[in-house]
């Protein structure tokens, strides 16, 4: 499976200045500038990955362990299929991953793909439909689209986050575990009460290949106990 190369071995290039153009904005010149220059992108691209965020997932799995090869996945928040990759190329079975979006996504070999919006009413009933059978790994990388202000963007993904758990308890086999992107400050009070509840286990996880400015990090959940 593809390794990330790491600055030793050549990941990292001669830093890349992009000018300011007529049109764009300061915010897009800088985020142009980092994707240039940043290191996972260059790899991911070299081991065909969608997105850097696959080496998020790659990171996680390493330390905890838990995309093995027979097991079913649930990838919420899919596209363009990062995510997806990396569990059905480290769990070796077709259609080990079922990948949900709203937004279109192109084919992966092994991978059911339903587009869906998560906050639809009848989101969970068609996802159940689909899987067919219970999961043992449900993931999530979903996030509203950003607003600029970190207390609503907050809000608006701990939303996305609640729904992901509500999935979770409907889907995941006794035993199953629950990988979710939170910002800030990870999840509230509330929210964690009831996971204690649910999980035997629950803790928040930050992999090297998320930003460090950046406030996102993962709730990682495991054990389910199934009422």
């Amino acid at each position: 499976m593809p390794r990330r190369r790491n600055a030793k071995s050549g990941s990292r290039g001669v830093s890349v200045r992009v000018k300011s153009a007529r049109g764009r904005k300061t915010s897009s010149t800088r985020w142009l500038q980092r994707q240039l220059n940043d290191p996972y992108v260059a790899d991911a691209k070299r081991a065909g990955y969608r997105s850097r965020s696959a080496w998020k997932l790659c990171e996680l799995d390493d330390r905890l362990k838990f995309l093995k090869s027979g097991r079913r996945i649930l990838d919420l928040g899919a596209a363009p299929g990062g995510w997806s990759q990396v569990a059905v190329e480290r769990c070796g079975r077709r259609d080990a991953v079922i990948a949900v979006d709203i937004l279109p996504m192109d084919p992966i070999t092994g991978v059911k793909i339903l587009q869906l919006d998560m906050t639809s009413p009848d989101a969970i009933d068609r996802i159940l439909v689909e899987a067919v059978s219970e999961v043992d790994v449900l993931l999530s990388d979903m996030a509203a689209a950003t607003t600029g202000h970190r207390q609503t963007d907050h809000i608006r993904t701990m939303g996305l986050c609640e729904i992901a758990t509500d999935v979770a308890k409907e889907i995941l086999v006794p035993g199953g575990m629950m990988i979710v992107k939170v910002f800030q400050g990870g999840a509230e009070g509330q929210l964690l009460a009831d996971l204690k509840r649910s999980f035997e286990k629950v803790r928040h996880v930050k992999p090297p290949a998320s930003r460090k400015e950046s406030p996102e990090t993962y709730l990682v959940a495991e054990g389910y106990q199934k009422p």
